[in-house]
């Protein structure tokens, strides 16, 4: 028996496996351990058999040792393999789904990551978290200290200075028991505040060094953050084949509804990288309150659109142009070039 494709459900400690052969039929059911799952594909297939995984935890690295071994991995995103589970969801349905699912000449596959791309993505990873628990901290505190009279101002640095002159004010009726408590939290604040610190001065050396967010800095409302994400979450972009494909896969694109060829377009679709889109549009509305005062092509446009349309729809928009442009510069290795850009 020759197989030619391999479903791969994979998992902590235990991978099940679906394989094919040239007549479509299943002749190869495993279910193996995880020190054992990858001796058995290299025993009982040749480098020509592809082997498909879906896109989570873990399926990157898998996939980078299968092709330095000269398979030809593909990923799928874990909503278009669900359609093709046939009963109930097991390991072995799961493999026999992702093994279907990859033969469809329509599929769409997840490019396979580098191990610099995750990096930068772990980086962004934790700085996201650092920065949630740092505002739920700061939320701790507010609610803690109207218990006993004090108004806390709604911004974090002028919160972290407040806190200082909460615990030297003998006057406040603090107990001591509660200004030691208060002094740990603006402590354990602190401690956030210098680690969200060091991983921006990674991603600033990030941005500095790496030619392709070097470029992407070129853009209006992308600056070292938005550059080494859309670095570490695209990569070349060589996976789209055109800007729209690239803005569609971020949520950036109408979400449409039609039927009986009535066609309804509806807001943006919000799929994709929530984190990634969420960068480009604060970004974009950046660039749309700072182009008020300008008259150079892209702000005339932007004016215009948000003389038309709300100040939110034209920051979306530009989010939407500019992850296309961003596109373009991946792909072909070319700088900004401000004459396409309302083109």
């Amino acid at each position: 028996m020759k197989l030619i494709r391999i479903g791969v459900d994979l998992a902590k400690n235990v991978f099940q496996l679906h394989g094919v052969d040239e007549d479509e039929k299943p002749v190869f059911k495993r279910r193996l351990k995880r020190d054992q799952w990858l001796k058995a594909v290299f025993t009982h297939t040749d480098t020509d058999c592809v082997i498909g995984m879906e896109a989570c935890a873990g399926s990157h690295h898998w996939a980078r040792l299968l092709q330095s071994r000269g398979y030809q991995v593909v990923l799928i995103p874990p909503q278009f393999v669900k359609p093709y589970v046939k009963t109930d969801k097991t390991d072995a349905n799961d493999a026999e789904a992702i093994c279907e699912a990859m033969s469809r000449p329509n599929m769409r596959f997840v490019t396979v990551k580098s191990v610099e791309q995750q990096d930068v993505q772990a980086i962004h990873r934790v700085r996201s978290e650092c920065m949630s628990h740092r505002t739920a901290k700061g939320n701790q505190i507010r609610g803690v200290v109207t218990e006993y009279g004090l108004v806390a101002p709604l911004r974090t640095g002028a919160l972290r200075e407040a806190i200082p002159c909460w615990l030297e004010d003998a006057e406040n009726g603090l107990s001591p028991r509660f200004r030691t408590l208060l002094h740990g939290l603006w402590e354990d604040l602190l401690r956030l505040d210098q680690r969200v610190e060091a991983l921006d001065a990674d991603i600033a050396v990030i941005a500095k060094t790496d030619p392709v967010a070097k470029r992407l800095q070129q853009l209006r409302g992308v600056g070292p953050l938005t550059a080494t994400a859309l670095v570490a979450s695209i990569g070349s972009g060589a996976q789209y084949a055109k800007g729209r494909q690239m803005a569609a896969a971020l949520g950036l694109t109408p979400k449409q509804h039609s039927s009986g060829g009535k066609e309804r377009l509806q807001g943006i679709s919000k799929r994709g990288d929530v984190y990634l889109r969420t960068l480009l549009i604060h970004g974009a509305r950046t660039v749309v309150v700072n182009a008020k005062n300008k008259d150079d092509r892209l702000s005339l446009w932007v004016n215009d659109l948000a003389k038309r349309r709300h100040r939110n729809v034209a920051a979306v928009a530009l989010a939407n142009k500019t992850a296309r442009m961003a596109w373009a510069m991946m792909r072909s290795d070319t700088d900004y070039d401000p004459e396409y850009a309302v083109a």
